[in-house]
Order: C-alpha cells, then sequence, then structure tokens
C-alpha cells in the first residue's frame, strides 16, 4: 500500500479478477479526473511528494525518450456551496494552490535536476468552482505571481477554470484555460482558450532546441522572433508589462545556393528551426507612431543550440549576406549575438579564422559607408565575435547602439581558457566582460537592459530620434503638444538642484551673480526638450565621463542629439593617481568625457541634429589627464566637428573659456552656429584665472599703489622692524587679493559675449527664457539649407 496522507489505492475488477490500477499513481479516481491526469498517458510517470491538493510527477515520454519533464498538478476547490460567484473570494485559495505547485516544483528541480536539465516543466492549476472572472484580474493575478515562477524552467502556467457570463445569469458555465507563457524569459503572454483534452504530445525538435537554449540561460533565436512579431499570441491572448513592443512582421533569408559569392536569398513561409546555420537573419518591419508603414531592418540572431553558436564559413557568409542585404535596402542592422567564437575542431582550422575577417573587413566597409549596426548582448561573445562587436559600436565613427542585459558579456578569452593558461580570470564571463563592471564604465557599451524585452524597449526608443525611412533624407519629425514659444524659466530644478528651485533662477544675476555658482546641467537640458517626447541618456555609466551629458530627445519635434557639460563638480570613485584631480570638475572636459563627446558627434553626424549647451572652462590639463590622451581626444572633438553633416547648434549659457571654445567654434563648420545667453561670458580664459596667471605685473603695481601698503611701506623705510615688516606683508597680500578681483572683473567686463558677437564668434545673444524658441529657429534654418524638403509624417 503506498504511504502517506494523500495517496490511495484504486482496486478494479476484470477478466482476471480484481487488481490496483495504477494509472492512476496513488489519486483517488475524482481527483485525477478533476486535474485530467489522462493527458499525461503518453509519458511514463513517477509521483513525488507534494502537499494535500498537489500532484507531482516527473515524466518521461513513452515516444522521446529524451523529453523529460516535471508535471505539477492542482486541484482547487471552494469550500462550501454557498460562498459566492465572484473570483475575487477564491483568490486567497488559487494564490495558496499555486504557491504550493511552485514550491513542489523548486523541491523536485533540487533533488533531481542539479544541473538544470528540465527546462520545458509545467503547472496545471484545475479551479473547481465556477466563477465571475474578468481578464484584467487574470492579468493583474498573473503578473503578481510571476515572480514565483522564476529559474522553475516552466514551459507554461494553465489555468483551467469554469467561468460564469454576469449577463447571462442562468447560463451554464464554460471551462476556459487561461495560458500563461513566457517566450523569452521577459515576455509574459496569457492566452485564453477552449480545454484541450487529447494526450500531451512529445516535445517536437523545435521545443527540445528551445529547451536546450534555456538551460544555457539563453534565447532560442526563433523565439526572439515571435517576441518581435507577437507570433506566440493567438487570439485572446495578452502581452503583460512590455505591451509597449509594437508587433512587427519577419521574412526569413538564408544563403542563396545558385550564387557563387554569399548572397541572401527569401526564404519566408519556411518552419522555424529549419537552419543549418548558428547564424540566422532576415528583414523585420514594425510599424510605430512616427513609422505607421514600418520601420525595416535586418535582424541577425545566433543559434546557440548549433555548437554554441561557433564561427565557420557558413555563419560568416550569412553574416556578411545579411550586411549587404541592408546596404542594398538602406536599413539598419540590428544584431543578438551569442557565439563561443571562431570554431575550433578537428577537421576544420585557421580557415574559420580566414572567414571571421572576412567579416570584420565587411564591418568595416559598412560603418565607414554610413552604415549602421545595434547590438543587443544577451548572452556570452566570446573571440571574434567580441571583435565583430567592437567594430560595429565602439569605434569613432560608428553610429550604432550598444545594449546589454545582466547575462551579456563580451570576452577576448572564456574564464575556463584564462585559468587553464594560467592568465588573471574572474569568477565567469560576467566578471570578465559585463556591463557592471567592464563596458558600462569603460563606455564600450552603452546602455543597460535588465532583460531583452526592455533592451527592446531601449532600442525602439533609440529609433525614435535616429531612424531615417529608405529614401527620407533624416529622422522624421515628433507631433509635440509641447509649445514651441514655451519659457525654460519655470522648469523646476527638482531635489537635485542645489540652491535653484527653478531654471530660471541659474540665469538670473540676483540668484547666480557671475553665473559663478553650480547647477544641475540635466534640469536645463530637461527645461529645453519636448516635455512630451522623453528623452534617452547614452553612455551614462561611463567611469570619467560623467562631466559629459549626453541625450536623445526632440526640440520642437525634431529630433537631435543633445550634449551638456556637467556644471557642479563629481565626486571621483576608485583608485585615484596622485598626479590628477581629486574630483571630476564643473564645466571641464577629462580625457573620457572628450571620448564621449566626440563619439556623439559621430554618432549623430549625417543623421540628426546635435545642440550643445556649454558652460566650459575648458580641458583639464592634469599630468594623469595628458597621460591618458586628452590631447587625443579634444583633438577628436575638433575632427568631428569639421566633418559633422548637419547643424551644430551651440549655446554658452553659463562661462565658456579656452581650448574648449575653439573646438566648437564657428569656424570649424559652416554648419555650426553659437549663440549665448544674456549675462554669459565667453572668452579666451576666465577673469580670475587672467588676472592671476596673465596679468600678475598689473595686479602688482595695483597692489603696490593701494594706500595702506604704501604707508606701511613708507613708515618701514623709516623704522625697519620685524613687526611692521609682517604688516606689510599682511597688507600686500589683501591688496593683491583685491586686485585681482578688480582686474578679473574689468577682465570679464571687457571680454563679454556682446564682445564675442561683435567680432563674429557668436552670431546671438538669446534671452534666458527664449532659449527654446532660438534653439528651434536655429535648427529649422540648418535644417532648411541642408534639407530644403522636411520629411512629413
Amino acid at each position: 500500500v503506498p504511504e502517506g496522507p494523500d495517496r490511495h489505492v484504486t482496486i478494479v475488477a476484470s477478466r482476471e479478477g480484481l487488481h490496483v490500477d495504477a494509472s492512476l499513481h496513488g489519486m483517488h479516481p475524482e481527483a485525477a479526473g478533476r486535474v485530467d491526469l489522462g493527458r499525461l498517458a503518453r509519458f511514463e510517470l513517477e509521483r513525488c511528494d507534494a502537499p494535500d491538493g498537489i500532484y507531482a510527477f516527473y515524466g518521461r515520454s513513452r515516444d522521446e525518450p529524451g523529453d523529460e519533464r516535471v508535471f505539477v498538478l492542482a486541484d482547487v476547490r471552494g469550500r462550501s456551496p454557498d460562498e459566492g460567484q465572484a473570483a475575487e473570494l477564491y483568490v486567497p485559495i488559487f494564490e495558496r494552490a499555486f504557491h504550493e505547485a511552485t514550491r513542489a516544483l523548486r523541491g523536485i528541480l533540487g533533488l533531481r535536476d542539479p544541473q538544470r536539465r528540465l527546462q520545458w516543466n509545467r503547472i496545471t492549476i484545475c479551479v473547481a468552482p465556477a466563477v465571475w472572472l474578468t481578464r484584467e484580474l487574470a492579468d493583474r493575478l498573473s503578473r503578481r505571481l510571476a515572480p514565483a515562477t522564476r529559474n522553475l524552467g516552466i514551459e507554461k502556467v494553465v489555468v483551467r477554470i469554469p467561468i460564469l457570463d454576469p449577463a447571462s445569469p442562468g447560463r451554464p458555465a464554460t471551462p476556459v484555460e487561461i495560458v500563461i507563457t513566457d517566450i523569452t524569459g521577459s515576455n509574459m503572454e496569457i492566452e485564453w482558450r477552449t480545454l484541450r483534452r487529447s494526450p500531451l504530445q512529445p516535445r517536437t525538435d523545435y521545443e527540445r532546441r528551445v529547451a536546450d537554449a534555456r538551460r544555457r540561460r539563453l534565447v532560442y533565436p526563433y523565439e526572439i522572433v515571435r517576441m518581435l512579431t507577437g507570433s506566440g499570441r493567438t487570439n485572446g491572448s495578452t502581452p503583460s508589462r512590455d505591451a509597449a513592443l509594437p508587433v512587427g512582421i519577419f521574412s526569413e533569408y538564408d544563403l542563396d545556393p545558385d550564387s557563387d559569392a554569399p548572397r541572401a536569398r527569401c526564404v519566408d513561409g519556411r518552419p522555424f528551426g529549419r537552419n543549418t546555420s548558428a547564424i540566422v537573419f532576415g528583414l523585420i518591419r514594425t510599424p510605430t507612431d512616427k513609422v505607421p508603414e514600418g520601420m525595416e531592418r535586418v535582424l541577425v540572431l545566433s543559434d546557440p543550440t548549433l555548437g554554441m553558436g561557433s564561427l565557420a564559413a557558413p555563419e560568416c557568409d550569412r553574416v556578411v549576406a545579411a550586411i549587404d542585404l541592408a546596404e542594398e535596402r538602406g536599413v539598419p542592422v540590428e544584431w543578438i549575438p551569442v557565439s563561443s567564437g571562431a570554431r575550433i575542431a578537428m577537421e576544420s582550422g585557421t580557415e574559420n579564422l580566414d572567414a571571421t575577417a572576412r567579416v570584420v573587413r565587411r564591418i568595416v566597409t559598412f560603418t565607414q559607408a554610413g552604415g549602421t549596426i545595434h547590438l543587443i548582448v544577451h548572452g556570452v561573445n566570446v573571440g571574434a565575435q567580441s571583435y565583430w562587436d567592437a567594430l560595429s559600436t565602439m569605434l569613432m565613427h560608428t553610429r550604432g547602439a550598444s545594449i546589454m542585459t545582466p547575462g551579456g558579456s563580451m570576452v577576448l578569452t572564456g574564464r575556463a581558457a584564462l585559468e587553464a593558461s594560467g592568465n588573471v580570470s574572474a569568477e565567469d564571463e560576467v566578471g570578465i566582460g559585463g556591463f557592471e563592471r567592464i563596458m558600462g564604465p569603460s563606455g564600450q557599451a552603452q546602455y543597460y537592459a535588465v532583460d531583452l524585452a526592455d533592451a527592446y524597449r531601449i532600442l525602439y526608443e533609440h529609433y525614435r530620434t535616429s531612424y531615417v525611412v529608405p529614401g527620407e533624407s533624416r529622422p522624421r519629425d515628433a507631433e509635440t503638444s509641447d509649445p514651441l514659444e514655451r519659457s525654460i524659466a519655470d522648469h523646476p530644478c527638482g531635489e537635485d538642484g542645489g540652491d535653484f528651485r527653478s531654471v530660471g533662477e541659474i540665469f538670473d544675476d540676483a540668484s547666480n551673480p557671475g553665473r559663478k555658482k553650480p547647477f544641475a546641467m540635466r534640469a536645463v537640458m530637461g527645461a529645453l526638450v519636448d516635455q512630451d517626447q522623453g528623452h534617452l541618456e547614452r553612455w551614462r555609466q561611463w567611469s570619467g565621463a560623467e562631466t559629459a551629458i549626453v541625450w536623445d530627445a526632440h526640440v520642437g519635434g525634431i529630433p537631435l542629439t543633445l550634449v551638456g557639460i556637467e556644471s557642479r563638480s563629481v565626486t571621483r570613485e576608485g583608485y585615484r593617481p596622485p598626479d590628477g584631480p581629486e574630483a571630476w570638475s564643473g564645466g571641464t572636459l577629462f580625457p573620457q568625457s572628450s571620448k564621449k563627446v566626440a563619439r556623439a558627434l559621430n554618432a549623430a553626424s549625417g543623421n540628426r541634429p546635435v545642440v550643445v549647451l556649454a558652460n566650459l572652462s575648458g580641458f583639464d590639463g592634469s599630468p594623469e589627464s595628458m597621460r591618458k590622451l586628452q590631447l587625443e581626444y579634444g583633438a577628436e572633438i575638433a575632427r568631428a566637428v569639421v566633418n559633422f553633416v548637419g547643424p551644430i547648434v551651440v549655446v554658452v549659457v553659463s562661462r565658456y573659456h579656452g581650448g574648449a571654445y575653439v573646438v566648437f567654434s564657428q569656424s570649424l563648420n559652416p554648419g555650426l552656429e553659437a549663440a549665448a545667453l544674456r549675462g554669459s561670458y565667453a572668452s579666451v580664459i576666465g577673469g580670475g584665472p587672467a588676472a592671476a596667471v596673465v596679468f600678475t605685473r598689473e595686479v602688482r603695481a595695483r597692489a603696490s599703489a593701494h594706500p595702506a601698503v604704501r604707508a606701511l611701506h613708507d613708515e618701514l623705510r623709516r623704522d625697519p622692524g620685524a613687526e611692521l615688516r609682517a604688516r606689510l606683508e599682511g597688507a600686500r597680500e589683501e591688496a593683491t587679493l583685491a586686485a585681482q578681483a578688480e582686474l578679473a572683473l574689468e577682465f570679464d567686463a571687457v571680454h563679454s559675449v556682446e564682445r564675442a558677437r561683435s567680432v563674429g564668434s557668436l552670431r546671438e545673444i538669446v534671452e534666458p527664457e527664449q532659449l527654446r524658441p532660438f534653439v528651434v529657429r536655429a535648427l529649422r534654418r540648418g535644417l532648411s539649407s541642408r534639407f530644403p524638403e522636411t520629411p512629413s509624417r
């Protein structure tokens, strides 16, 4: 007799006599009927321990021995026949059954599956009472309970429940199945369907590949296609928190077998999973509010189930064909790579390296010609793939966005190989080349996403300011309700505003005399951009580049890149060399912030305008900065400005001096328009440094002519003494400081923005309240001269 309080023995009669019905696995026949145990008839089942009302089984397919799963069936019954029919009354007992089921599954996996082989498990919850249940309540409850299913390798959760129609009180309940799935681990979908009674089938080859990818904590490429096209949903299904992701159409391509050179051929209609190479690619078209006819891109995906995405001639040829297809159609490449690098095998060798070199050449020629490759690094990239990533998005001339998720990494050599060779390693590949410790702080990756769906939200937001429809000249304008003539003065500075409550106070002589108080540049940038369009900050985690801020945003509906120079000093984290600054000084460009500005300019060139809000005293010239390529990266800004295609609007909002002024001079590019807010300062050097360093002779002369100094000097000549000499030195020091302050004011008064305008260094002086309408006018002037026909919606 089976042991356990919830086990039963069912004896049935047959011609041979009485015998135990083993097919019930110790369940009461009525309970087996309620949870539809018969659907698992094609699996050999082994009963596992579980609480009352929960029936757990380890199953192996009778037809496919490799198909092993855990099934957890929960039986939810009402407490009494008169407790009501509102679904809310049964939520507590449903939640209890759900959590008992997930705990049972977690316990079974801990004992039976320490290597995470089982990735196609299923939870079925059968609710007996008929209830009134809305889709909104089902969606809210599913969302709340979803975290309990993490790391359980669940294929789907099925809820069987009889639903009553409140509009037809006498009508019998309709049994339905609510199926909750999560294609990529970040994209929950809910489908309502009629009950399925047929026996559960063994996994298909496609499903086995999906499970194989999940076991490696990766996503099968066609599951990404399903996420982007909504093909994982059927009638009545509902996407959850990624509802903002628009639904696209994917057409798969592969190599043309009749072509000698790698050439793409459409294989649309071929069943998913028929790829013979570790690269899957095709065209995807996604409608958006700006591009209702659909943004077209070439989508390139890695298949980690084929040799961990290793790269040989078949894979490399498909990457080349995909880039050729993008160039032919004038669209960007969208790449989600997972690869173990060049293939290492007994039957192939250096020819694989030659194949990866052909991809290197194609990426370089494509990006240098203005092509764009966007990357989402969601898994491990090794060796050649990491270099491809760098060539696509990390070089000065590249435009593409690179987004990384917590599990993504770019490494030259994997952890195991590093340790085997005795080199320095880390605890895993993420520690060697993940975003948080390596790629984000180094500026090699630009955005961080919590999961794949979040990465696509970021990419689609990036497309709003950067995507150019083939045949058009620039990204389309957005429809904005933010008035063009709106003043920035009333915009709040927020909790991080320091001494200022509003942006207007920053530019008010009463609250900020001489524009010398530090302020939050992001508050000024936030006041300028369209309030209904939002913004996306690029390279925010770049360590050492904190004094440069790069946003992609809209002003007056015009998509642009907005660059601001932080006015306040930023605390420096980590090791500081003794010959470097203690903090990143406000209004100063350091090597990495200079590099960030240059990359931002290059990424926008020929695509969208750039607006620079300049509060800049110059480049840092400390020994550390000079050692870390300050001259090179400062020069890169000048080169980017000289080569920039399109309008650049530079607005001096506070102070602007020195070499940093040169790299944004109107003399560098006819498309650059420089202006200043009234009350700002623009000169070769600031008044304070000029008085302290340049005009020292005049300062000494004024200090010596000070009445107090002259009187003490005359008295000392008549009666020399140590005490009198000390008084003279003190008076001379005070007079020197006063002379420096006086001369600094005189210098700033002479070298005002009015003088800069009179000599042609600035085109216009703008009232602070008029900053937004001025920028819109300047952008329209620049765009009309370069693009006479403005793209329309």
